[in-house]
């Protein structure tokens, strides 16, 4: 078994995203990090930038995430950091009486249950870790509270991924229930408006390297912090 910290990370497939500055951010704190997405070639071009460990996963197939789990027990032994940031299925200007029923299934597949896929299987391995911890990257979009995200208030609507994101949300705070007597911890984080694709940052989005930190803050927090909650930049979200 590796006394080195290990950190799998999900949906990681492009520079700009917010999973590949965690994993820049997790590397510079020196964890060992995997990080994962669908196109193998993709998650290996960016895993030699940066020095770590590229793996092909489905976060929708169950026989994808069941490989890597047996893969990573093998290697490794444990896990200590399990980042759900894989993500998707932004429906802009959606409305819910309009959205395509399968879109909405896909959307529940990846969003909600490809986490839910995850921490079933990894958590054995992050009971062997001496604090592990799982962080679930949600959204403003997925509270009630967020004047300007929030449900009743995002200016582009987003009821699909919203309300993945409510039920992502959701299941951190089951797990956090069912998991306290043992030693993980489970968060929900919002990294905020971020500038995952260029051009965003005119509309006032705040660089991928700030975004990273509120998941950050979820990996690092100390054994007495908080777990079942929701947060952004380490402060307690309403929602």
């Amino acid at each position: 078994m590796t006394s080195e910290k290990l950190a799998l990370i999900t949906g990681v497939s492009r520079e700009m995203g917010l999973g590949y500055e965690t994993a820049k951010q997790l590397k510079e704190l020196g964890y060992k990090v995997i990080i994962t997405a669908r196109e193998f070639e993709k998650v290996k071009e960016l895993a030699e930038k940066i020095n770590v460990i590229a793996m092909a996963l489905d976060i929708t197939d169950d026989q994808s995430v069941e490989q890597l789990a047996h893969y990573i027990e093998k290697q490794f032994g444990k896990l200590d950091v399990l980042v759900n940031n894989a993500g998707a299925f932004f429906d802009q200007d959606g409305e819910p009486l309009s959205a395509d029923i399968q879109f909405i299934k896909e959307a529940i597949d990846t969003n909600l249950l490809g986490a839910w896929r995850m921490i079933k299987s990894f958590e054995p391995l992050l009971r062997k870790s001496e604090n592990g911890r799982i962080v679930n990257v949600s959204s403003g979009a997925g509270s009630f509270g967020d004047p300007v995200f929030g449900l009743a208030n995002h200016f582009s609507k987003v009821p699909v991924y919203g309300i993945t994101k409510l039920a992502l949300n959701g299941l951190t705070v089951k797990l956090a229930r069912q998991l306290k007597d043992t030693k993980i911890k489970i968060n929900s984080v919002d990294p905020g408006f971020t500038a995952t694709y260029a051009g965003t940052e005119n509309y006032g989005a705040r660089p991928v390297s700030e975004g990273a930190k509120s998941v950050i803050w979820a990996v690092t927090i100390p054994d007495n912090g908080p777990s079942g909650g929701f947060f952004r930049d380490g402060e307690t979200l309403s929602w």
